[in-house]
């Protein structure tokens, strides 16, 4: 990753030094320029502005970078005094081989050896034909002595900034592969975890409703003189044991499913509630559905299943917490939502209490569609539970707030 630390790039960092770098650079050329090889001031500053700039500008416009430095450079030593001092190093000056260095090794490391190399050669190239050009601007062995000391030292900032490109791309490499390892090691131990919970299931809560379906299957072939009624009781208890085993293998073959697709037998809808209703009507539960199409809209498959599990849900908390009492379940379906109206009078006993989660996943598979689910007391020692989803499903899944004051649902399936 190009970055060294949250919200500032590598990139930005080296365009920073370089700009440092270059400032430093160009307040000593101008003046060493001016006044030991006689350049006019003006002349001086613009090219040693090039020359200074370039690394900088090789940053984000390489060849550009490299053609200005290139003839900044060559020019630079043409223009300089014929009556300057020949000791003075020449045709590379000093500020401006320090510039040539830090050019090389900023090209090579951002964009790689080639146009590292062609920085090097183009301007060795040019210092020999400045030289070749002005033979007498300096004396011939301090002029071979500074041209081997500028190539040299421009050679090993190239083999200095390839070697740590090549170290840090390695870096980036190996935390890639490291990443890609955490991954896969994240993913390893979720499906073991699935594996297990599927195991469980299975040795477990599979076996007690497979004895359970076996038990009231065959109950009337082992308990002779069974009234018709209790038949029929047990009859009901064998097909309920029957499709929850099926979902049971339904949910086993997503839990051991690595890559989360499955072949799932199809889910119940809207079309599946009468049927739902007459399982809890044969147990005795006292409920009235309702199923008004009023526009024959096309309801999505996700929408279908939301509503069929939450009336399931309102259908059993109902029978469970409030046994006896009358339950009424009304479903309108519309071109804009599916509007779902669940609700059960007061309690005729005793029924079960305590925190559960049926209420918050009624709200979760409710808002994850983009929709609402209001649940609670009626006023009347009843309970009321109001749900609308959009039938046009919301692409990006809403976070579940179940304390949100537009959405009052308790974390208890009742009180």
């Amino acid at each position: 990753m190009d970055r060294t630390s949250p919200g500032i790039t590598r990139r930005t960092v080296i365009l920073i030094v370089l700009a440092g770098v270059g400032v430093v650079l160009l307040s000593v050329l101008v003046p060493i320029q001016s006044l030991l090889y006689g350049t006019v001031l003006p002349a001086s500053f613009l090219l040693g502005a090039a020359i200074c700039g370039a690394p900088v500008l090789s940053v984000v416009l390489p060849r550009v970078a490299i053609a200005l430095f290139a003839a900044a450079a060559f020019v630079l030593p043409l223009i300089a005094s014929a009556d300057h001092d020949p000791v003075w190093p020449w045709p590379w000056s000093v500020p401006a081989l320090i510039a040539f260095a830090v050019l090389v090794g900023a090209v090579t490391f951002l964009h790689g050896w080639l146009p590292g190399l062609i920085t090097l050669l183009v301007n060795i190239a040019g210092s020999l034909v400045a030289a070749l050009l002005v033979p007498s601007a300096a004396d011939p062995t301090a002029m071979a002595a500074d041209l081997i000391v500028a190539s040299s030292i421009a050679a090993v900032a190239f083999l200095v900034a390839l070697l740590v490109s090549g170290r840090v791309r390695i870096g980036e490499e190996l935390n890639r592969e490291r990443q890609v390892s955490a991954t896969e090691q994240s993913r390893r131990l979720l499906v073991e975890e699935r594996t297990r919970i599927a195991r469980e299931l299975h040795d477990v809560v599979a076996h007690s409703m497979s004895v359970i379906q076996v038990q009231a299957s065959t109950a009337k072939y082992r308990v002779p003189g069974l009234a018709d009624e209790a038949t029929a009781e047990f009859d009901d208890i064998a097909a309920t044991a029957r499709a929850s085993l099926v979902e049971m293998r339904r949910l086993l073959g997503v839990l051991r499913t690595e890559d989360q697709v499955a072949e799932l037998t199809p889910q119940q809808g809207i079309a599946d509630l009468p049927a739902l209703a007459e399982s809890l009507r044969r147990v005795g539960a006292d409920i009235t559905l309702q199923v008004t199409d009023t526009d024959g809209a096309e309801v999505p498959p996700s929408v279908q299943i939301a509503a069929f599990r939450i009336v399931q849900e309102g259908m059993s908390n109902a029978v469970r917490h409030a046994p006896g009492a009358p339950v009424a379940v009304d479903v309108r379906v519309d071109d804009a939502a599916v509007h779902l109206r669940i609700h059960n009078g007061a309690s005729r006993s005793a029924g079960e209490h305590g925190a559960g989660h049926g209420l918050r996943g009624m709200l979760e598979r409710a808002e994850l569609l983009g929709g609402s689910l209001s649940a609670g007391p009626d006023g009347e020692g009843g309970w009321l539970v109001v749900a609308t989803l959009p039938v046009a499903v919301s692409s990006e899944p809403r976070t579940s707030t179940p304390s949100s004051p537009s959405r009052p649902v308790s974390t208890k399936d009742r009180p």
